[in-house]
């Protein structure tokens, strides 16, 4: 006979599900343990942070106290912090300085992360590598059939991003066969494309900008790098406000909320004003409800709606090139943007109007027609782009049941798509209300 669950059976269910939605504390397992006990003896003194899973954002820390704005959230000291003054103190350092020309110091933060990597149970940072991520979700991590699902600017963002990864593995090959004499493997196979790919990742994603001092035997581009592990856990949310740097005083990389935060709740910090787009391309997520988040419109888009006839056309093309107003053209939270919008207005400008195209960039009023041309042209992308929005989510869905092995990716490309939607509903919305206001 089945047992009735009862009262008592509800309230713990009800108790495990709250927990689960606030974040489940992981910081008895092993993992955890071996890393804070490491970050102990490099002088870090934590008692208010706990690793957590949480249901939205995945590992992430929890509070075990309320914090209050202006509270401390964490202290790193420098021992803890992996920067190219750690690479250069290890065995690598003697080949970095003698290496012409020099290397990079992202390049020397890539090597180091793979030697340590591959150097396993000796390697001094093994505590810290052991809870960096096995693989990252970046564009140059995603298939071709992933990235083709992409909006088009942030597509074409992400094929940069895979050829500067690529060109970097290119040129840093025969710096990587000199290091032969530190290791018994061929050095090939151990700093191969996918090892440093994750590296790369590693350090884009997880890296605080701390500023070093420029030395002789790096590249000339800036030194800003610093890792630094349990710091590297906080998540990004667009609604907090922290305040982080690196003490002189303290010698420790210091982060200061001004927002609140409740107990046993996860705590957030922002990694800047990023749309979707941007966090896709340079961290590998996307936060829902994004308030810094656009939609961009293409000038392939742009011009789909004007006619090829027009003799001024390419006057116009040439005008908004030289001022800058092909690019960043976007639908956001509150609509089109007003450099869309001044772009559409200069596009649909007649040809008895054609030379108040200065007024027209400085905001003004043309005239009634063009105003009403523009008004009628915006909404007339804004549905085009809800409508391959809602296709691509319909690719998306389909390639979901038949590709098990792309689920991961897809569902990440999905939310992107999905926030772009709820924008460009909410845009067509105070489209109509507008048409309406003006007809």
């Amino acid at each position: 006979m089945k047992k009735s669950r009862g009262r008592t059976g509800r309230k713990r269910r009800r108790k495990y599900l709250k927990s689960f939605m606030d974040g489940v504390n992981c910081s008895h397992e092993a993992q955890y343990i071996k890393l804070k006990k490491w970050l102990k003896d490099r002088g870090f003194e934590d008692s208010n942070l706990r690793p957590a899973e949480f249901w939205d954002t995945g590992r992430g820390l929890m509070t075990t106290k309320a914090l209050q704005t202006g509270n401390l959230i964490i202290s790193l000291p420098e021992k803890c912090l992996l920067t190219t003054g750690t690479v250069l103190s290890s065995c690598l350092g003697e080949y970095i300085m003698k290496w012409k020309p020099p290397v990079s110091p992202l390049i020397a933060l890539c090597t180091f992360l793979i030697a340590e990597k591959h150097a396993g149970e000796k390697s001094l940072w093994k505590p810290y590598l052991d809870v960096l991520p096995k693989t990252y979700t970046c564009p140059v991590c995603l298939e071709h059939d992933v990235v083709s699902l992409l909006p088009q600017p942030l597509r074409k963002k992400a094929m940069e991003q895979r050829t500067t990864v690529q060109e970097l593995y290119m040129s840093s090959k025969a710096f990587f066969s000199s290091l032969q004499p530190l290791f018994a493997e061929n050095t090939g196979t151990i700093f191969n494309y996918s090892a440093l790919e994750w590296a790369w990742c590693t350090i884009n994603t997880r890296t605080i900008y701390m500023k070093h001092s420029q030395r002789e035997c790096f590249s000339l581009e800036p030194d800003v790098y610093a890792l630094a592990p349990y710091l590297d856990f906080l998540n990004h949310s667009p609604n907090v406000q922290v305040k982080a740097a690196f003490n002189e005083q303290t010698r420790s990389y210091e982060i200061w909320t001004n927002s609140q935060c409740k107990k046993y709740k996860e705590v957030f910090i922002c990694y800047g004003p990023h749309d979707n787009q941007r966090l896709l391309l340079e961290y590998g997520f996307v936060a829902t409800d994004n308030p810094h988040s656009s939609v961009y419109v293409s000038s392939d888009t742009l011009l789909r709606y004007f006619p090829p006839l027009d003799k001024q056309r390419n006057a116009k093309l040439s005008i908004l090139k030289d001022h800058d107003f092909l690019d960043n053209l976007t639908f956001g939270w509150d609509g089109p943007s007003w450099r869309l919008l001044t772009a559409l207005k200069l596009l649909s400008l007649g040809a008895d109007e054609f030379t108040s195209w200065r007024r027209t960039l400085l905001g003004d009023v043309i005239s009634a027609r063009n105003e009403q041309q523009t008004l009628s042209i915006t909404a007339k992308i804004c549905h085009f782009l809800i409508e391959e929005t809602q296709h691509v989510l319909l690719q998306i869905s389909q390639l979901k049941r038949s590709k098990e092995n792309l689920k991961k990716h897809l569902a990440l490309v999905e939310a992107l798509r999905l926030e772009d939607l709820k924008i460009l509903q909410k845009s067509a919305e105070i489209l109509c209300n507008l048409n309406m206001a003006t007809a």
